[in-house]
Parts: C-alpha cells; structure tokens; sequence
C-alpha cells in the first residue's frame, strides 16, 4: 500500500515549516499518500473527513515515527500541524532511518561470495548460485572484472558487514588502499535462496 505508482505532483518551491526551502514530489499508492522532500525522507499518510470532523495521519517508515490528528472541524487540514510536529521531532531527537539488520542468510552469502569471488574457476560447483545466474553472468568475464577491480583497489584493508535492502538484497565494501569495491548481490524467494544478481562497483574511498 505504501508503493508509489501515479506521481501526481512535483513541488519545486516546496518549503519546510521552518521556511527552509525543500522541493518535494508526491504520489499516489495503494489507497495512501506517499512523499519524498528534497532531504530524500518518504512520509506515508492519508487523510480523511467527515461532517464535523477532520483527520490526517503522517508516517515516516525510515524513521519509525508518526503522529495522527483528529479535529472537530470538517475536512479539517490536520497536514501542517502534523508537519510541523514531525519536524519537530526530528530537530529534537537527532534520530537517524533506521538501518535494517542483515538477515543470516545475506550474512552467509556474502561469506559464500567472497571465497567464490577469489577464484571465479569454482563458481559453478559452489551451489550459492539460482538456475539463471549462469545465463546472465559468465565465469570468466566475472573473473577479469574482478581482477581489474582489485588491482584499483590495491591491498585489502578490511571488509565491512552486510547493508541490508531488506532481507534477500544487500551490499558490502571491501576496502582497498587505493579505492573501495562495492559488492552488491540479490538472492532468489526460495529456500534455500540463491544469489541471482550480482554487482562490482569501484569508487573512491570517502574522505
């Protein structure tokens, strides 16, 4: 319900109840209202009304927060207030989005990749792999693209854990002295799951 499909309005001049300026775009989900400001936070609500009466509730899904109002005004428009104490909330607390934890499963394919990952020649045999991993991705050419990637990198200096998209994709960094490598691996609905995409990106490490 909460997936965005029909974007139906972008707010160039958009500003945050502090007067900030903070260009937004809005959309229309399953039956909510989904939002996205320039400050890349997505607020999920609805609002509603009644003769007499007014609602609107606001959620931030990242942040584990909301706030809901009721007012004896018809139609009433809750939206602002509400804003303005989610601004509030998040100006006071300091709170971060939250950061979802790695499932044991991504935990154990990332541990599977990396040993595949240093000799390509074994992939197939590994089992970690979904029926059409093979027919997208090629041994060898995996091989070289690996082999390029480390020699940007130089020596690895260490290999962080697992960032969880939600509990079948992830990435993880491996960084090097001369650049980090970013793997990036997606895995299959199924029990087992398999990995079925998989990803090698090299950046420079941050500052």
């Amino acid at each position: 319900m909460q997936y965005p499909w029909d974007v139906n309005y972008l707010t160039a001049n958009a500003k945050t109840t502090t007067g900030r300026p903070c260009p937004n775009v809005s959309a229309y989900a399953y039956g909510l209202r989904w939002a996205k400001d320039c400050d890349n936070r997505v607020y999920i609500g609805h609002t509603g009304g009644l003769p007499g009466f007014g609602s609107q509730w606001n959620i931030m899904p990242d942040y584990g927060i909301g706030v809901v109002s009721f007012a004896n005004l018809t139609y009433a428009r809750a939206g602002y207030p509400n804003s303005q104490v989610l601004d509030t909330l998040l100006a006071l607390s300091g709170i971060k989005p939250r950061q979802l934890p790695a499932s044991l499963i991504l935990d154990q394919r990332k541990n599977d990749l990396l040993k595949v990952i240093a000799d390509w020649s074994k992939a197939k045999e590994s089992g970690i792999f979904a029926d059409n991993f093979f027919m997208d991705y090629f041994p060898e050419k995996l091989k070289i693209a690996t082999a390029e990637a480390f020699a940007k990198a130089g020596k690895t200096i260490s290999i962080g854990d697992v960032v969880a998209e939600n509990q079948l994709r992830g990435y993880f960094i491996i960084k090097g002295e001369n650049a980090n490598i970013k793997v990036s691996f997606t895995l299959t609905p199924e029990n087992p799951p398999l990995i079925q995409e998989y990803h090698l990106d090299v950046s420079p490490p941050a500052p």
